[in-house]
């Protein structure tokens, strides 16, 4: 299997700007600040055990299954149908948590926008801009194509700017103040770069770490279309992992330098910005403007990611997996399932309750993004256990990417690379119910029970009438 004809390649630059736009976000900022110096230790083991492991093994898949699917279609040539569905749902479902993780940096921004903060951080009022502004969203998804409006706009207003902001008003505080003794960062030390296993609080905070390289493997789509896939790929990657740690050490570096010590608003994302003005002596409209800019930015995000996921559960109920009557199976003029996009605007809905029933807004984000991760984690474990079954039972599908020598028959680099990415999701799942409170334990460990076996029992009661069902109704459509 060669590489595509030269007028659809693309550059190895290209390449890692396309990897970086699918993982960098300027919400994760405040995770990595929170953990101190020892965001270094946190943000290695994240890049070299996790980030990079994962894009090997995608690499690896989609040089085999160039087709669109991803991961549910490389589990599923691989592990059966059945483990791909599983795959599919997981994929559909982390976006539950993770929705309304995302959506509530809206709070504190809309706070920040009519210079109200402390109402921003209110939990009810987080609970109420985040319900309200997603079923706007939701409406809009089924009237217009969103995710073709927003693509672009998302990016620039969410992202760049707001990450160039960030940085370069955070350089300019430390060059006025230089390090803050009161603040996250506080003096340097060795001992501080490595967390202290008996009393480290920050473990709690390493899956929110790790979230920020979940989804890297969908770059891996761009494989066959890259001039020498093995090279490029692998340089591809690791520049792009190298970039990413740097863009988020640097920015996490300045916030936590002026942020006081346990003061931290998790997802008050123009906490720092404004004790930037404070120091520079700016004037509060760049708050303002900062906060206007990812609000707009994060909705418009949030708006092109809602249709995304919900395209996956419409394929696998045109295959057969849920029943005719749910109506999973039936789109409009932009391809988008009503049924489909209402049911999870519902179940996000109640997960937003978190922020109702969970004492402290910091602690309702972290469960939620620790559900998410460990969500993702369970997807990547059966990616892990996928591609050492297919080695074993295909060894004879042409592999533009091959983890290990081309022409060796060994197996001991996958099996390195697997191992690597097992052991970095155990310590870090391990380590953040460790570090987290007794509700955290059974909040997460139940969302992921519950969501990791639903699936299972889909599979187990689906009847084969369901997809010839569907077939005709589409049929008489």
């Amino acid at each position: 299997m060669g590489t595509s004809d030269s007028s659809k390649q693309i550059t190895t630059l290209t390449f890692i700007g396309m990897t970086c736009a699918l993982v960098a976000s300027v919400r994760n900022i405040p995770d990595v600040a929170a953990t101190g110096w020892t965001m270094l230790f946190y943000m290695l083991v994240a890049v070299l055990l996790y980030a990079f492991p994962i894009s090997l093994i995608s690499g690896e898949f989609a040089g085999m299954f160039p087709k669109n699917g991803g991961p549910e279609l490389w589990v599923s040539n691989s592990l059966g149908k059945k483990w791909g569905f599983v795959v599919s749902w997981l994929l559909w479902v982390q976006m539950f948590p993770g929705m309304v993780m995302v959506a509530s940096a809206l709070a504190p921004l809309f706070g920040n926008i009519i210079d109200n903060v402390p109402l921003g951080l209110n939990s009810k009022f987080t609970l109420v801009v985040i319900l309200v502004v997603y079923w706007i969203i939701t409406f809009l998804n089924l009237k217009f194509d969103m995710a073709k409006i927003g693509g672009k706009i998302g990016v620039w207003l969410g992202l760049y700017i707001p990450l160039a902001m960030m940085l370069l008003l955070g350089i300019a505080a430390w060059v006025k103040v230089g390090i803050v003794p009161t603040g996250s960062l506080g003096k340097f030390s060795l001992e501080k770069l490595i967390p202290d296993a008996s009393t480290a609080k920050s473990f709690v905070y390493f899956a929110p770490i790790m979230f920020i390289f979940t989804g890297i493997e969908m770059s891996s789509v761009y494989i066959t279309r890259l001039k020498n896939p093995v090279k490029t790929y692998i340089k591809g990657i690791f520049a792009a992992l190298v970039f990413l740690f740097f863009v988020n050490i640097l920015n996490a570096l300045v916030v936590a330098n002026v942020v006081p010590k346990g003061q931290m608003e998790l997802n008050n994302i123009a906490q720092s910005i404004s004790i930037y003005c404070q120091i520079l002596g700016l004037p509060h409209l760049v708050v303002n403007l900062f906060s206007l800019l990812v609000f707009v930015g994060v909705a418009v995000q949030l708006s092109a990611w809602a249709s995304g996921p919900a395209k996956t559960v419409t394929e696998s109920a045109r295959k057969g997996a849920y029943p005719p009557k749910f109506k999973f199976w039936k789109t409009n003029q932009y391809d988008v399932s009503k049924a489909v996009i209402l049911t999870q605007s519902v179940i996000i809905s109640i997960f937003s309750l978190f922020y109702l029933l969970i004492p402290g807004v910091n602690q309702a984000f972290l469960m939620l993004v620790n559900s998410t991760t460990v969500i993702y984690c369970i997807v990547y474990v059966i990616m892990g256990i996928a591609i050492l079954k297919l080695r074993q039972s295909h060894p004879e599908i042409p592999r533009p990417f091959k983890i290990g020598k081309k022409d060796s028959k060994s197996d001991w680099a996958l099996w390195f690379v697997v191992i690597l990415l097992f052991s970095s999701i155990c310590f870090s799942v391990g380590l953040t119910m460790k570090a987290g409170t007794l509700i955290n334990l059974i909040a997460v460990t139940i969302i992921s029970i519950v969501l990791f076996c639903a699936p299972l029992l889909i599979e187990k009661f689906k009847k084969p009438s369901w997809e010839q069902e569907v077939v005709k109704r589409m049929k008489e459509e």
